[in-house]
């Protein structure tokens, strides 16, 4: 009687299972045959299917294809000891056609082969060479001529039907997650052809791709509170990068006028479904640009990663439609304001002491030194920000919060920076840059002053940026795009743990 491996009733104690496992190996080493390393695959099932699963049973008799192919066996089921029919996984897609069914039988495979099959597990690795045909049911299988097993495993992948329900489970063991959901394996295929898609868009637009480091005596670049660590040898305190920019421009400053950088950043701030303390970001600059340029360019790559990772720039996401490609919108703190929290009058929005009262009632307790830019930026960000589910430009943040970014010729206190929301979350900041030495002293020299105030997340001052400055940089345009809450919204993923291999979690007790 035929039987599902996977569906039996009742399944044994965790532990007897590994015990039982750990048993097959030790007769696996009395033989000399535990894991095998002469194996060499030379087929892959979604390849497989791609090419024959249009063949008919017959033209694949006329013309018999031997098949070498490697995978984890998911489902086992036996037809006595004369036959038996399993199913592998390999790495060559993360939909169904990445697996592949197999067929064994006394007659063609061999009584010594058929009596191991018997013996083998799910989630053990199979080598297997055969031809292919077509089963009454038409589903493609190899008939198997010769089989191996090439990895024991020793512990049990969880039941097919409830998978790996815990949450927590599937970010801690990862490896895990992958084998056993075609969902997981998905989302990190089209993260990969996302990264993909921008690296090649920077390098067709002239970028040039470039590292910077990852150790920092100054932590700068961004306002955040950076990881602290100590150098031995030199005996030294340093810091994990919080951002590349301030390395990236000096080398627009060395004469490279286009760079970038996929980079890994460290924030020491909170955990949550949108943060995590190391991410993924893609920063670049271009010489003789502005933030306008930026908006564009930018705007251009989001929509092409989106293309190349998903098939189409429209975006479902928690089940709501998003457009990339559409032109994306643009205001400014004060129209969002007015757009997205309508009621507040022009007077009261350039009222600072009528914002700080108003604050109160979501909790926030401004800084002592911000003015009237920095109260209007966080009433926006109460108010405005979480609404912005089409692509946003945000516009023209105050000078006091953007210590990095060129002021605007036109307008007092403020600059040419803008920083773009979707879904209701930040996902790239960008500005023109300040290539002015003198002003960007006397902005680190504010922020020198806010973090003496007790703002944790206020800039150093980076005395060597200030020298690189004063040999002259050129006028240029900057941004940082938020790979990883992209990728969130490309994949239609509640968490930012969904889209990181690894995320940050609490030390297992």
């Amino acid at each position: 009687m035929t039987t599902d491996i996977q569906e039996q009733a009742a399944a044994p104690d965790e532990n007897k299972i590994i015990a039982e496992r750990r048993a097959k190996l030790a007769a696996l080493r009395e033989q000399g045959v535990a894991f095998p390393n002469d194996f060499r695959p030379e087929h892959k099932a979604a390849d497989l299917h791609a090419q024959y699963d249009g063949k008919s049973r017959e033209e694949l008799e006329e013309n018999p294809v031997h098949v070498v192919l490697a995978g984890r066996m998911m489902l086992k089921r036996e037809a006595g000891k004369k036959a038996a029919f399993a199913t592998l996984q390999d790495a060559s897609g993360p939909k169904a056609d990445g697996r592949i069914q197999i067929y064994a039988t006394l007659d063609l495979t061999g009584e010594a082969a058929m009596a191991a099959l018997h013996h083998y597990d799910l989630g053990d690795i199979l080598g297997v060479q055969g031809t292919l045909f077509k089963t009454k049911t038409d589903e493609l299988t190899i008939k198997v001529s010769e089989l191996r097993l090439i990895t024991k495993s020793l512990r049990p992948l969880p039941d097919k039907f409830h998978g790996l329900a815990d949450q927590e489970t599937k970010y801690r063991q990862r490896y895990v997650d992958l084998i056993m959901n075609e969902e997981t394996r998905r989302t990190f295929k089209a993260r990969t052809a996302a990264i993909s898609s921008i690296r090649r868009f920077m390098e067709k637009n002239e970028f040039m791709e470039v590292e910077t480091p990852m150790l920092h005596t100054i932590p700068g670049g961004a306002a955040a509170k950076p990881f602290i660590t100590h150098h031995n040898a030199l005996d030294m305190q340093m810091f994990l990068r919080i951002a590349p920019e301030l390395y990236l421009k000096r080398l627009v400053v060395g004469g490279f006028d286009r760079v970038f950088e996929i980079n890994r950043n460290f924030r020491n701030e909170g955990v949550s479904i949108r943060h995590n303390p190391e991410f993924t970001m893609m920063e670049f600059y271009a010489a003789y640009t502005d933030y306008k340029w930026l908006m564009d360019f930018t705007e251009a790559v989001i929509r092409q990663a989106a293309i190349d990772a998903h098939g189409t720039a429209t975006l479902t996401y928690g089940g709501r439609e998003l457009d990339l490609a559409k032109p994306f919108h643009r205001l400014t703190i004060v129209e969002a304001i007015n757009k997205y929290a309508p009621g507040y009058t022009p007077e009261q929005l350039n009222d600072a002491d009528f914002i700080k009262e108003e604050l109160k009632k979501f909790g926030v307790k401004p800084f002592a030194t911000a003015g009237l830019g920095a109260l209007q930026l966080a009433l926006f960000e109460e108010t405005a920000e979480a609404q912005l589910w089409e692509p946003t430009y945000i516009i023209d943040y105050p000078v006091e919060v953007s210590p990095l970014a060129r002021a605007s010729d036109t307008v007092a206190g403020i600059t040419e920076r803008f920083e773009l929301f979707m879904v209701g979350r930040e996902i790239a900041n960008g500005f023109s840059e300040l290539n002015d030495a003198e002003d960007q002293s006397a902005r680190f020299l504010a922020q020198v002053a806010a973090k003496d105030a007790g703002d944790e997340e206020a800039m150093f001052y980076d005395a060597d940026y200030i020298r690189a400055l004063e040999y002259g940089m050129p006028p240029a345009g900057g941004c940082g795009i938020g790979i990883d809450r992209l990728m969130m919204i490309i994949t239609d993923s509640p968490n930012i743990r969904d889209v990181l291999l690894f995320p940050h979690l609490r030390r297992e007790e």
